[in-house]
């Protein structure tokens, strides 16, 4: 509680930002003893806006304040004062209990439409802005440069009305104003993700590899219309791989390492794995595809561990047949939890990213599911999905800053 002869102020200093400001404030306040029960500090444009919450005694009050608004007019800064009660102090306090979430906004660019509708969302649910950062670099002024990346997070607390109406009203602005968003409780587990499973086909890479065999096989259109039926998940996956591995009898083993070494990578994912190998994530493939290609991936980014689909080879010819179980969606999110307990991590602090139905399971069971550049039904099911921009897009939803990712 506060006592009679000590009060409560408010301090905000605003202007050109340079070294040496803050200290200065806080030297002041050291000077009478203050105490600070809260500070804030942001930056946009070299324009400085610094917030201190003090308490001082009564005695002091004065000459802090006029000290302040001495060294604020030789630093060419504006400095406002502004009293704080003992209930306001206590009900800010009540506050700080209250639930945090993270939104992310994500796109090519933002505009003023994008944040103004995403903002009301979070009004709407009756959460409020405690900060916003920006999390990429600077956005160039030429909207005609290719493959820009735009994405401010937000930091909200309280709790929301309807979590389901906002996520569903979330996913409908995604759709009409081409921009993604990311909404997370704001937990030890989302600053501790460690490690992260990725789909290979149509996410790691821009191509299904049974269609690539099947093209060169002359079979595929067929075999095409059937993986487009298992993706939207309109057939039971294991049985639509039977089927499409079974028109590739007969096809020469070694279309597969020209196939490999032409792999068409996802934008971003070079980026996205020098980070994450840099920043110490196990990092695993979990596919539907080919164990062989997997592994060619594998070698070329160092990923730790990689479950696919083993094609039989017989006198270096396809058989049509496979080994072992098929890697569905069912074994994908087994494969997950069985990772996670080897390498000793709570399934809170892993990331699952694909795009198909088979995907469904393990983004359902991973602390953080984000469907990348997904079939509609994988959006609909997935609490976060990424469509506007490459797979490094993933970063953001982990809150790491341009700044942080210099390559």
């Amino acid at each position: 509680m506060q006592s009679s002869n000590t009060e409560l102020i408010l301090i905000r200093i605003t202007g050109e930002d340079r070294p040496g400001l803050t200290s200065s404030a806080t030297e002041i306040l050291a000077k009478y003893d203050a105490t600070i029960l809260d500070i804030g500090q942001a930056d946009i444009h070299n324009t400085l806006s610094l917030g201190i919450l003090c308490r001082s005694e009564e005695r002091y009050s004065g000459f802090i304040m006029k000290e302040l608004l001495f060294k604020a007019s030789s630093l060419g800064v504006t400095i406002r004062f502004e009293p704080i009660t003992t209930e306001e102090y206590e009900n800010w306090v009540n506050m700080q209990g209250k639930n945090r979430y993270i939104l992310t906004v994500l796109g090519r660019k933002l505009s003023a439409r994008q944040i103004s509708a995403a903002t009301r969302v979070l009004a709407d649910q009756g959460l409020n802005i405690d900060a916003i950062k920006r999390l990429t670099g600077r956005i160039p002024l030429d909207e005609c440069e290719a493959r820009t990346r735009a994405c401010i997070e937000f930091s909200v607390r309280g709790t929301p009305k309807d979590r389901i109406a906002m996520q569903e009203k979330l996913m409908k602005l995604a759709n009409e104003l081409d921009v993604d968003f990311s909404f997370q409780q704001d937990n030890m587990y989302r600053r501790m993700r460690r490690l992260i499973c990725f789909d290979m086909d149509s996410t790691l890479i821009e191509t299904e590899v049974i269609d690539e065999l099947a093209m060169r096989f002359g079979v595929g259109d067929q075999v095409k219309a059937i993986t487009e039926r298992a993706m939207r998940g309109e057939i039971d996956f294991t049985e639509s791989f039977r089927q499409r591995v079974s028109l590739l009898k007969g096809l020469d083993a070694s279309v597969m390492q020209e196939i490999a070494e032409n792999l068409p990578i996802t934008e971003g994912v070079d980026r996205l794995m020098y980070v994450l190998k840099k920043y110490g994530y196990k990092i695993a493939i979990l596919s539907g595809g080919f164990t062989y290609f997997g592994q060619y991936l594998q070698n070329k980014y160092g990923i730790d561990y990689v479950y696919a689909n083993e094609l039989e080879i017989i006198d270096g010819k396809l058989t049509g047949r496979y080994l072992g179980d098929v890697v569905d969606g069912k074994r994908k999110a087994e494969l997950l939890r069985l990772i996670a307990q080897v390498e000793k991590v709570d399934i809170a602090q892993t990331i699952a990213v694909g795009d198909g139905a088979n995907d469904l399971p393990m983004l359902g069971i991973a602390g953080l599911g984000i469907a990348f550049h997904a079939k509609p039904k994988v959006i609909a099911n997935a609490k976060q999905s990424i469509n506007t921009i490459g797979l490094d897009g993933v970063l953001y939803f982990l809150g790491f800053k341009d700044s942080y990712l210099n390559m």
